[in-house]
């Protein structure tokens, strides 16, 4: 080539992902079954999709419209819906034009944060999730600004970092945070949120709120949508059917727009991100035409009801599990199908290992890491060869807390609680190794 014309990475890892191809090496020293708790992926837990939500995809398929290109923005019928079902609520009023659809929330991540300028920066809540990490490090490629959630205070995020770093740094331009969180598992309580929306007004800056667990909540815990407490403050909720119907595969994602044409740059931000969309022509119409029918469909309600019953009952089988644990802080999860494990400080060191069955999978995961390797990442990777059990080390989410993510989407009860009985065991192992 005449150059190097690649644009830099971001020198961050997607180890949802990544973990999966140390998993599928370490299979190939010998007959190894993977406990896949890396991915938010309900299907490939075994959820099976019901016959209803089948037959009304047939139903969709059906109608030769599926097969046309949408509008750029999306489906007018879907769009209709959705701002009718906001309004509905009261708060942010929205309009059908409010709305752009996306081939998938991470295409409407990666779209939004590229529509910014380098020297715009969203502050995002620490442990972040890798999508919107990694798009906002890439569009500015410089590192990302944090505020800290703090696992021994239940994940309540530090809001004194917040609003110290909004006001001293006049990059930022605006809040992200994802409600329910992914990976933790917290719910931002109202109270909180309207502390955010203060900070955010009383700087000048927008919000971004990731919504899509919002209708997975347990435990009594409720929090409201970001239209119901935005006030005049501009902001995007982002939201899919990726997740609470679920069809992961679908990649059905999109925005809405709350306070449009009371900023003139936040409008022209929202316009920058329309003219990307428009250069695709349209996301993909089948899910889009399809939306309205799922969520409205007699059957969705309980049918949401029973997985997010199930969820709270994985997540108090584990929280038992692991709650009596001196190393461990652990927080029960109070939304999302996620719970993360965090090691007390000085618990983990270079020297632990877990017992393997072939010497040639220790070389192999010594080899991947180095003296500078995250010491969860190095539990992780030995968890794995020793176990079969894949987690995403928590550094991975951009915080130096060392800990672990895993899922609550096990469709078996008992082939969930054995696996989480043998992390907790090999926990106990890999700390006494030492």
């Amino acid at each position: 080539m005449r150059f190097d014309f690649a644009k830099a990475g971001s020198g961050l890892t997607y180890e949802i992902r990544n973990i999966v191809e140390v998993a599928n090496h370490l299979k190939t020293f010998g007959n190894m079954e993977i406990s896949w708790e890396n991915i938010g992926d309900p299907i490939m837990k075994g959820e099976k999709i019901p016959q209803w939500m089948k037959e009304t995809l047939k139903e969709v398929l059906d109608d030769d419209i599926s097969y046309a290109y949408s509008p750029t923005k999306g489906s007018n019928k879907a769009r209709e819906y959705l701002a009718a079902k906001n309004n509905a609520r009261g708060g942010a009023q929205i309009s059908p034009e409010d709305i752009i659809f996306f081939n998938g929330l991470g295409d409407a991540v990666a779209r939004t944060y590229a529509s910014m300028q380098v020297d715009g920066r969203v502050i995002l809540p620490a442990p972040a999730y890798s999508t919107h990490l990694m798009a906002e490090v890439l569009h500015a490629s410089f590192p990302a600004n944090t505020f800290q959630l703090n696992p021994a205070n239940g994940w309540e995020p530090d809001l004194s970092e917040l609003e110290y770093k909004v006001q001293h740094y006049n990059s930022i331009v605006g809040i992200m945070l994802v409600n329910p969180d992914n990976p933790t598992g917290y719910v931002y309580p109202e109270s909180t949120l309207r502390k955010i929306v203060k900070i955010a007004k009383d700087n000048d800056l927008f919000l971004m709120f990731d919504e899509i667990y919002h209708n997975i909540m347990f435990d009594g815990c409720d929090t409201p949508l970001l239209a119901d407490i935005i006030g005049d403050v501009p902001g995007i909720s982002m939201k899919s059917l990726s997740k609470e119907i679920p069809w992961p595969g679908g990649r059905c994602g999109w925005l809405e727009i709350y306070n449009s044409g009371k900023d003139v740059a936040f409008d022209r931000f929202i316009s920058a991100i329309y003219q990307q969309k428009m250069a695709e022509v349209c996301s993909a119409t089948f899910p889009q035409e399809a939306l309205p029918l799922l969520l409205e469909h007699k059957e969705f309600s309980q049918y949401l009801k029973d997985r997010v019953a199930h969820y709270q009952k994985l997540s108090e089988i584990a929280y038992n599990i692991f709650a009596g644990s001196p190393h461990l802080i652990v927080n029960k999860t109070q939304g999302a199908f996620y719970m993360t494990i965090v090691f007390k400080d000085y618990v983990l060191n270079n020297n632990q290992t877990l017992p393997t069955k072939d010497p040639a999978m220790n070389e192999y995961i010594e080899a991947k890491l180095s003296e500078q390797s995250e010491l969860d990442k190095r539990f992780a990777y030995y968890l794995l060869a020793s176990e079969g059990i894949c987690v995403v080390p928590l550094t991975s989410f951009f915080t130096r807390t060392n800990g672990f993510r895993v899922t609550l989407l096990e469709k078996d009860v008992d082939k969930f609680t054995d696996v989480m009985t043998r992390l907790k065991s090999a926990i106990d192992k890999y700390i006494e190794s030492n």
